[in-house]
């Protein structure tokens, strides 16, 4: 069993999930029950994911969950990329929250491989 609180990965995507909460506080209420909700829920299933994955017995059950995880990621990479089309999110916003979740993406990976099959 592993101490989620002490992976990088759920520390980062706990950081992440928290800009992405700030970000869609700037939404106006037209968005706030739209993307803003999605985007929300996809960057908090990515630690939850993380956490619930760390308590399990088998460390193939935590590999399926940092799979989930990983999943969430691109969920709200696609999302986040609505958003910036869609005017909601500006430029700077973007290009730093995107670039964090694409690191984020290959810290995942990463560690996905170091656990045992």
């Amino acid at each position: 069993m592993h101490n989620f609180r002490q992976l990088r990965i759920w520390i980062d995507s706990v950081e992440l999930a928290k800009d992405i909460y700030s970000l869609t506080q700037k939404f106006s209420n037209e968005h706030k029950f739209g993307i803003a909700s999605q985007l929300y829920s996809a960057a908090v299933s990515i630690p939850s994911n993380i956490a619930e994955g760390s308590a399990r017995k088998s460390e193939k059950d935590f590999r399926h969950f940092l799979s989930m995880s990983l999943g969430s990621t691109f969920e709200l990479e696609t999302q986040l990329i609505i958003a910036e089309q869609c005017n909601l999110a500006a430029h700077n916003d973007f290009e730093n929250l995107l670039a964090r979740i694409q690191s984020l993406q290959k810290q995942i990976k990463a560690f996905s491989n170091t656990i045992s099959p």
